[in-house]
């Protein structure tokens, strides 16, 4: 027993060294537990992984998109609004019992999501970073090439005066957004977001920093699931990134809060 003990002994000092002489770290996924003097150890447990993939739409396509006497007005091909995307219940993520639906992106304000192809806004006059793109029910972009527009445009008296493709690289924010609710949607919450004028790979990527803290270094366009957020609110920090760079660009970096929540009716 005595050998034991000091085997034991042995193994604890070992261990103790091992994780740095005890030293605590400040951050912790539960803020109920941090405080100024006592930091506790680092709990974090946030991931980001590839979602599977989705239902594509190849024919999708933006033909007319025009903003008159404030109303937007599309029109398409290859999509229909309002109808739920087949592969919605295989992906355990949140969804719209809406359906399909446009995203409508105005400078560094959250998406509008928009159900029908006509539709009345509010476009403050002066000029605006504005982009849409049609959407699956699960809020993912489609990312076929034909599905969006991405525009600067001059707006006056509820209508664009004047409009220019955007030609420079830049990056919105999509998701994830506003508060989710029960297991299902909280476990794994989309990341989507959509360059313009930017291909990822060698040349650009996309930088996410998940609560001040959690770093991930993107090159592939695609949705992601972000695991292991702890309930209440959350943030995200996106920004486009050229040889380890921001790129100077309009609404970069941009920075979303949200929240998750457990079902107060349980689950």
């Amino acid at each position: 027993m005595r050998y034991l003990s000091q085997l034991s002994l042995l193994f604890l000092a070992l261990l103790f060294t091992a994780c740095g002489g005890g030293e605590a770290t400040s951050e912790t996924t539960d803020d109920s537990t941090e405080t100024a003097t006592t930091p506790a150890p680092s709990m974090s447990a946030v991931g980001l992984t590839p979602m599977p993939a989705t239902q594509e739409f190849p024919e999708a396509k933006i033909e007319g998109w025009k903003y008159s006497k404030g109303t937007f007005t599309y029109e398409t091909s290859g999509y229909e609004f309002a109808v739920p995307t087949p592969d919605a219940d295989a992906l355990m993520c949140a969804n719209s019992g809406k359906g399909q639906h446009a995203h409508l992106i105005i400078d560094n304000e959250p998406y509008l999501a928009k159900y029908e192809p006509t539709f009345k806004h509010d476009v403050a006059d002066g000029e605006h970073h504005i982009l849409t793109f049609l959407s699956r029910s699960y809020h993912e972009s489609i990312k076929n090439g034909k599905a969006h527009r991405a525009i600067k445009a001059t707006t006056t008296n509820g209508s664009f005066t004047k409009i220019a493709e955007i030609t420079d690289p830049m990056l919105f924010y999509s998701r994830p957004k506003g508060t989710y609710v029960g297991k299902k949607a909280t476990e794994n919450v989309m990341l989507d977001f959509f360059p313009v004028n930017a291909s990822l790979g060698s040349e650009y990527q996309v930088k996410a920093v998940v609560n001040g803290k959690d770093e991930f270094m993107i090159n592939e366009w695609r949705p992601f699931y972000l695991t292991g957020l702890p309930l209440g609110e959350n943030t995200v920090e996106l920004t486009l990134m050229k040889g380890g760079v921001a790129v100077d660009a309009p609404l970069n970096p941009v920075t979303r809060s949200f929240k998750l929540e457990a079902d107060p009716a349980g689950e």
